[in-house]
């Protein structure tokens, strides 16, 4: 055993020794905030008529935190923040940069309009079932994937946000979710076990999980490795997160058959997790991999896109056809990821951006149509113009944005994107979003005609009316949906400044070794 000494011991090379700034917190503060009130809530599971009184202000204090953080990242540029003081790349990093401080306000948002939406749908019985919970912890999950530098973490907070995805899923234990669960189980799982298989490929040819560590060594070309089977073994993994074709048959399979609060939790976040993380990974960290399958990618894109408007078209419930539609714009992004250029890049992050809020409100809305229209099915529905004037109006918004069509949030990333393909010579992969936009239009043409425009087969006696708590966060929604496609500029600049910080991304890793001036 060793006996005591005097010998002073220097640890400024393992370990943190200034004091972290306080700026530096808020990095870590929104995944604290989600566990800590997922775990009060859990002891509180006896009380739940206390549950939407801590969820609800919970969440609005997220969005204020992400707010935070995405201001301060614009100002002061991209921070890391390591647990245990250990120094990168021995300790855990949260590093978070305009992409994923974007990402998380995003989802932060989403989840406070699905939160003050559940107050109306989700009745007692759901919240013994542990709805706010498992919300708290799923944006635990989701955002600790978008904010953590660490790529084994990725893969753990994968992990959590499927956990708490599950019990959302099964919410009220009916034999139809019982059945969407286990479909939608087995392909995730399956994708776990390839991105599990993939991250310890990757910790065998470069020795470390620390993404910026990743970054530089790959760059730099220290591996001998074939990393195009590992960037094929990523695309792999995060194509089955993210719902992209061969691999998209689980969603809407599954997507149907939760609450329509938990069905636009799921729409409005967890494929884009996903995408989030194959942008992270083939973009940042192997970008000549990257380059080699941009055809491959291309080819994924195109057949994403048509797959699912091709579904939506067949689709005669609003809740499955909303589930193809969520694929098709997966397709959009996917396009942005194989052209890999700084335009093509922020149109796939901007239509991200706008995916989580327009497939969030209309999940949201293909609801309260059922509550008025006494059915999801577009065989059954009709007269929702009549029975609710503004509904429509509101509902012609949405589906306006999702087709593509201006002024509204869906144009100005497909402009983008076109506009990226054709400079490159590419006009095959923009015929293709032009494509998939014009059928999408005649997807929500046809849904107008038959619900809206077609006269009630009753009288509408026994509709349920709109309450405030549907029609608020659904009003929120389409201001945004609204708002990105009137004011587009400033999303722009960000999403550009986001696409050029993955590119060139000498600041984040700068952020995480700050003595190597970004490199080792």
């Amino acid at each position: 055993m060793a006996g005591p000494t005097d010998t002073a011991v220097d640890l400024s090379a393992a370990l943190v020794a200034a004091p972290v700034p306080m700026g530096h917190w808020l990095v870590i503060l929104p995944v604290a905030l989600c566990i800590g009130l997922g775990a009060i809530l859990l002891m509180l599971r006896n009380r739940t008529e206390w549950h939407a009184r801590i969820a609800i202000p919970g969440l609005m204090l997220l969005v204020l935190i992400d707010a935070a953080l995405l201001l301060k990242v614009v100002s002061a540029g991209p921070m890391t923040m390591v647990m245990g003081r250990w120094l990168p790349p021995f300790g855990i990093a949260f590093s978070v940069d305009i992409f994923s401080a974007l990402m998380a306000l995003t989802a932060a948002a989403v989840a406070l309009a699905a939160g003050v939406h559940s107050l109306g749908e989700i009745t007692v019985s759901g919240r013994r079932y542990g709805f706010f919970p498992f919300l708290m912890l799923l944006l635990a999950g989701v955002s600790g994937a978008f904010l953590t530098g660490d790529i084994f973490n990725l893969y753990v907070w994968f992990e959590v946000l499927l956990i708490s995805s599950f019990g959302l899923l099964i919410l009220g234990s009916e034999p139809e979710q019982i059945d969407g669960a286990l479909k939608y189980a087995v392909l995730n799982l399956i994708a776990t076990t390839l991105f599990l298989v993939s991250v310890g490929y990757l910790y065998a040819v470069f020795g470390t999980l620390n993404m910026a560590d990743i970054a530089v060594k790959a760059r730099a070309g220290e591996s001998g490795a074939p990393l195009m089977t590992l960037a094929g073994l990523f695309l792999l993994a995060f194509g089955m997160k993210a719902a992209a074709f061969p691999v998209n048959f689980w969603l809407p399979a599954s997507y149907h058959t939760p609450r329509i609060t938990a069905s636009a939790l799921f729409a409005g976040l967890l494929t884009k997790v996903g995408v989030y993380a194959l942008i992270r990974v083939l973009v940042m960290l192997l970008p000549v991999e990257r380059a080699g399958l941009g055809p491959l990618v291309a080819i994924i894109a195109i057949a994403t896109m048509l797959a699912g408007v091709l579904g939506a078209l067949g689709a005669s419930d609003i809740r499955r056809m909303l589930g193809y539609i969520v694929i098709s714009g997966i397709g959009t992004m996917l396009a942005g990821v194989a052209l890999g250029n700084a335009d093509g890049l922020s149109g796939a992050i901007f239509y991200a951006l706008h995916s989580m809020v327009l497939m969030t409100a209309l999940y949201l809305l293909a609801g309260q149509a059922a509550r008025l229209g006494g059915s999801f099915s577009l065989t059954a529905l009709g007269g929702l113009y009549r029975r609710s004037g503004w509904f429509a109006g509101l509902s012609l918004v949405l589906f306006f944005a999702v087709s593509g069509l201006p002024p509204f949030s869906g144009f100005w990333p497909k402009v983008v994107l076109v506009k990226a393909a054709l400079a490159t010579g590419a006009w095959w992969l923009a015929a293709a979003i032009l494509l998939a936009g014009f059928l999408t239009t005649i997807v929500f043409g046809r849904v107008f005609l038959l619900a809206y425009w077609r006269p009630a087969a009753g009288d509408g006696t026994g509709a349920e009316p709109i309450g405030w708590q549907a029609a608020a966060p659904l009003l929120a929604l389409a201001l945004l949906v609204v708002g990105f496609g009137l004011f587009p500029e400033w999303l722009l600049h960000l999403t550009q400044a986001a696409a050029a910080g993955l590119e060139q991304p000498s600041a984040y890793l700068h952020s995480v070794f700050p003595a190597a001036g970004g490199a080792q």
